[in-house]
């Protein structure tokens, strides 16, 4: 039981070091100068706008990683107290028993739910990108 429980740790820490550095992207509405310039230059013209404004400071404020955690947390304490109060028919060992097995299905079911979770950048960052790619001719249409 233990060992199936720490492969799933590890699998999550894993999932968790791959999206570690994801941030939200704009989502670019078609339009003429997205027709115009193609794919691969308005992408481009994203992280132009984005390195520009990071160098002021702003941060997108959102990454896959601490969403995971977040889920992961959430994830640990709800499946403990569900399975504590699972395993009460059981007695002491089965409460004992059934949090651990709960709080490690919450972890990994928690942090996968998290990776998941659509990115939103913070206002501020997102509006100084949204306005810069308008100025280039590009609409944005939300965040990915």
């Amino acid at each position: 039981m233990a060992n199936r429980l720490w492969h799933g740790c590890v699998v999550c820490a894993l999932l968790l070091s791959l999206t570690a550095c994801s941030g939200p992207q704009p989502i670019l509405r078609s339009n003429k100068q997205l027709h115009l310039s193609g794919k691969q230059l308005a992408q481009q013209e994203i992280e132009s706008c984005q390195k520009q404004v990071e160098k002021t400071g702003l941060r997108h404020g959102a990454n896959q990683s601490t969403n995971a955690a977040t889920g992961a947390v959430l994830g640990l304490t709800l499946g403990g107290a569900v399975g504590a109060s699972a395993g009460v028919v059981g007695g002491l060992p089965g409460v004992a028993i059934g949090a651990a097995v709960g709080s490690g299905l919450g972890l990994v079911v928690g942090a996968l739910g998290g990776t998941f979770k659509p990115l939103e950048p913070e206002l501020p960052y997102a509006d100084a990108v949204t306005s810069c790619l308008k100025e280039k001719g590009y609409e944005v249409r939300g965040w990915e």
